[in-house]
């Protein structure tokens, strides 16, 4: 019994000597004086930004298909989402009536040919008793104008029966273009008119077109920057398309053209850059974000945890010669990764900052600057204590038979 005792007693004499090992320290953070602070130097490095834009995604040519003459749709060639070639035939609309115009212009024309013949005729006889001295020129003249008159009906009569061909051809309903075609909401029996909705559209999806807007601010840096329009858009670096899905499109895009007029409601621009579509994955009328990559080269970026925020500003503590730190606005891209901030103004290369344990500082403070490898040497440190004063209350309970 007394020799349990002297173990027990032994035991927590070892606990108690771990526990002052660790000083003040609390839930195994290291015991760091009330001046000690992790600080930087300032240093440019590579960092690669992403700015999304959202986007419209369309064919490279949308036509609308409207039929041009009125009727009842016949047949259906074609089903949504089939590719057609130009030309192609898809719909047909009754053409009774227009048939029956086309043999009513064909008889017009027969009619006003013998017309003419009768009045040819009539001519060439009045030029033979002419030459004979036997009517005077006034009759001639009299029949060469109904002859004029009598071919010129005859012309009336063709155009008039070309144009009524015309409406027949009109009846089948053709594609302008080479393509896919969109939605059918019109199916056999239907009524359309020429100054009704749509047939359908024929997109040609061989190549897309994606519409996105930048701000008037960045429009005018890109002139700056390469002198002009033409320039900057032939500088614009490749762009990338996410996706609905969230997925990137494997084909890389290219910014070909924007608007010539800036949009007063939003004060943006419209751009549009072109996408191959070999495997027909995009479809027009879809929608996704246009992602540009920024890379810089010489990029001044600190943690945000090193950065306060106060409403629209953000500060850091920078650190003086006499290490006393200074409360300093800088200003940052507003693009970032969620961990850092590039700096575009407020700090140099070679300037010291406070990296960690910044809410503990005030304005003017002197410190005592520790590397951030050092801060993190002391966080291992402090876990491994912390670890051990674990394992020496555990080997206690199990000592003292306590659970």
């Amino acid at each position: 019994m007394k020799s349990k005792n002297v173990i027990t007693i032994a035991v927590f004499a070892a606990i108690a000597i771990l526990t002052s090992c660790g000083g003040s320290k609390k839930d195994g953070l290291p015991n760091f004086s009330d001046d000690e602070f992790a600080v930087s130097t300032i240093s440019t490095s590579s960092a690669a930004l992403q700015t999304t834009y959202p986007a419209t995604i369309k064919g490279i040519q949308d036509v609308e298909v409207r039929p041009k003459v009125s009727g009842f749709i016949t047949k259906v060639f074609v089903h949504e989402g089939q590719t057609v070639s130009a030309g192609q035939p898809l719909f047909s609309i009754d053409s009774e009536t227009y048939q029956a115009a086309v043999r009513q212009c064909q008889a017009a024309v027969n009619t006003a040919k013998a017309q003419a013949n009768t009045a040819k005729l009539t001519y060439k006889n009045n030029k033979n008793l002419f030459d004979s001295h036997i009517i005077g020129e006034y009759e001639l003249s009299t029949a060469a104008n109904t002859l004029a008159t009598a071919e010129a009906q005859v012309a009336q009569a063709e155009a008039a029966l070309a144009s009524a061909r015309e409406q027949l051809a009109w009846c089948v309903v053709k594609s302008p273009s080479a393509g896919v075609v969109g939605s059918l909401p019109f199916k056999e029996g239907a009524l359309v008119s020429a100054s009704g909705q749509a047939l359908t559209t024929v997109s040609n999806i061989s190549t897309m077109e994606v519409f996105f807007s930048i701000s008037e601010s960045e429009l005018l840096n890109m002139g700056k920057n390469n002198g002009n329009m033409q320039a900057a858009i032939a500088a614009f670096p490749p762009v990338k398309l996410q996706l609905a899905d969230g997925s990137f499109y494997e084909q890389p895009g290219k910014v070909v053209k924007m608007s010539g007029v800036i949009d007063a409601s939003t004060g943006a621009v419209s751009l549009i850059a072109h996408f191959a579509n070999p495997d027909k994955l995009l479809k027009s009328g879809g929608s996704g974000s246009i992602v540009i990559s920024n890379d810089n080269s010489n990029a001044i970026v600190v943690p945000q945890e090193a950065c306060s925020q106060v409403q629209d500003k953000i500060f850091v503590y920078a650190v003086g010669k006499d290490n006393k730190v200074k409360y300093t606005e800088i200003k940052v891209n507003p693009q970032d990764d969620g961990k850092n901030y590039i700096v575009t103004s407020g700090l140099r290369t070679g300037d010291r900052i406070v990296v960690k344990g910044i809410t503990k500082l005030t304005d003017g403070q002197q410190i005592k600057p520790i590397t951030l490898e050092r801060y993190n040497q002391k966080i291992a440190e402090a876990a491994k204590l912390a670890e051990s004063q674990d394992n020496a209350h555990e080997f206690a309970k199990a000592m003292s038979g306590k659970k």
